[in-house]
């Protein structure tokens, strides 16, 4: 199953592939050279849909629980002074994700979006001390009764290009379905009351809509 924000790409990867593979077939006349080239674009058309594959995942519903964004490792756990929306310390969780990691956003938890807004931005390395304020990105806040407010930002790495959100303000979420797609994209980040109980640790692997990230 694929995310439907990589199905254009991948309808145009599969054309240009097949291209290659006849146009090496017809005009490449080493056995060799026209095997390695036939191999590398194979290798490439498995790479584009691995990165927009879009497995479904079993979030157990639960209030007093934020489950994880996003799959990827965990790499920041820290208080900080969040500026956008807050204007106060938070506890942020950050989750790095590579390039083979499903880059499927989900919500963290369920309520009603009571934020949402892009920035356009620079493209510094997704791990850089001010990606966060300064690469593209996208801040989304949802509320309910258990929780409050959460925070998560989906924030563009060295090689994303677009970050989709579909989160709208007033709208009614639930937990772990899909909030967004971070087109070759980089890092999420949690940003939770400062009484939020840590479920994870540094350098764990999460998934998305299934890791358990803080609770109450």
């Amino acid at each position: 199953m694929f995310h439907k924000e990589g199905h254009k790409i991948i309808l145009v990867t599969l054309i240009i592939v097949v291209a290659l593979f006849l146009l090496t077939d017809s005009f490449v006349t080493i056995t060799w050279l026209s095997t390695l080239l036939m191999i590398v674009y194979l290798v490439f058309l498995i790479l584009i849909l691995q990165f927009f594959r879009n497995p479904k995942r079993f979030t157990h519903r639960n209030a007093d629980t934020v489950v994880s964004p996003v799959d990827g490792k965990v790499v920041v756990i820290e208080e900080v002074f969040e500026k956008e929306f807050f204007n106060e310390k938070r506890l942020q969780v950050s989750i790095f994700m590579s390039p083979i990691n499903v880059h499927v956003t989900r919500h963290p938890i369920g309520g009603k979006v009571v934020f949402s807004k892009y920035h356009k931005g620079k493209y510094l390395v997704a791990w850089h001390p001010k990606a966060s304020e300064e690469n593209e990105r996208t801040t989304v806040v949802v509320e309910n009764e258990t929780y409050g407010k959460v925070l998560y930002r989906q924030i563009a790495g060295a090689l994303a290009k677009r970050i989709v959100n579909y989160a709208k303000v007033d709208q009614t979420v639930l937990q772990g379905e899909d909030s967004g797609f971070i087109k070759f994209g980089s890092r999420v980040d949690l940003f939770l009351p400062l009484d939020t109980n840590i479920k994870v640790e540094l350098n764990q692997k999460v998934r998305g809509g299934e890791t358990v990230v803080a609770g109450k």
